[in-house]
């Protein structure tokens, strides 16, 4: 298996719009944060979760030549937005692209891209395959993913598990019997958003807490807020198994 961290930023990106903090002035590569989204190469299949608004430079910087399926998380914009870009692989497989969601988030899919689920498309539209997925094990073209139920805010959220890999983002609470299902795991991508307490994300404390809690080999935090800080200076705090992710990082299993 192979994972890519496509982008690691929290929803509004880093460097933020119009900021001028140091960290949005840093000219470290690794402070440059992309919407955070992962892609999963595995017995031969290719994987996305998530298509953020910036899903078509993640792609092409990766020069991701298949894609077999993609899953989402929930419905927000920072993880959506991107889903029209599919079509390029629609043109390049000449298949539909299957989608894998809970139902809130294919309701959500359906409502802010309608065009592409109109009874008279237009020429070129994205065309997807819609799959509705709870919180029970399933199979995506012979690969298992184990959905792990965590709540942002009030908004429940899936993570995902394949294999020793774990995924989850954008989360403030997960449950004993949730986190159960990530117990083993060997790679483990936590959201890990700022320092200062907020609504809806784990804090780096909060984020660190349950890293050494599971005890995974190797912990990558993403949806990370230019307000977390200069990438080389967290690091240093970090405990030795645990890391920033950075857009572009591959992690081997």
């Amino acid at each position: 298996m192979i994972i890519t961290l496509l982008g690691t930023g929290t929803s509004s990106g880093v460097p933020l719009i119009g900021c001028t903090c140091e960290v949005c002035r840093s000219v470290d590569f690794r402070d440059k944060r992309l919407r955070t989204s992962v892609h999963i190469a595995v017995d031969g299949r290719s994987f996305v979760i998530d298509t953020g608004p910036d899903f078509r430079q993640q792609v092409l910087r990766l020069n991701l030549q298949q894609l077999d399926a993609v899953l989402f998380t929930h419905e927000h914009k920072d993880h959506t937005a991107g889903l029209d870009e599919v079509r390029a692989y629609n043109f390049r497989s000449g298949k539909d692209m299957p989608i894998y969601g809970r139902p809130t988030v294919l309701a959500q899919l359906q409502r802010e891209f309608a065009y592409v689920f109109a009874e008279q498309k237009y020429p070129g539209t994205p065309h997807v395959q819609l799959n509705n997925i709870v919180n029970k094990p399933f199979d995506v073209l012979g690969v298992q993913f184990i959905p792990i139920e965590v709540m942002h805010h009030k908004l429940p959220v899936y993570g995902f598990r394949v294999g020793d890999f774990t995924y989850l983002t954008d989360l403030n609470y997960i449950s004993d019997s949730e986190l159960d299902k990530v117990y083993g795991t060997k790679i483990l991508v936590l959201d890990a958003l700022q320092r200062l307490p907020h609504i809806s994300h784990f804090t780096l404390d909060q984020a660190v807490a349950l890293a050494n809690r599971v005890g995974a080999d190797r912990t990558y935090f993403v949806h990370i807020s230019h307000k977390l800080g200069l990438h080389k200076e967290v690091e240093k705090e970090l405990p030795a198994t645990i890391r920033l992710g950075y857009d572009g990082l591959q992690i081997k299993l």
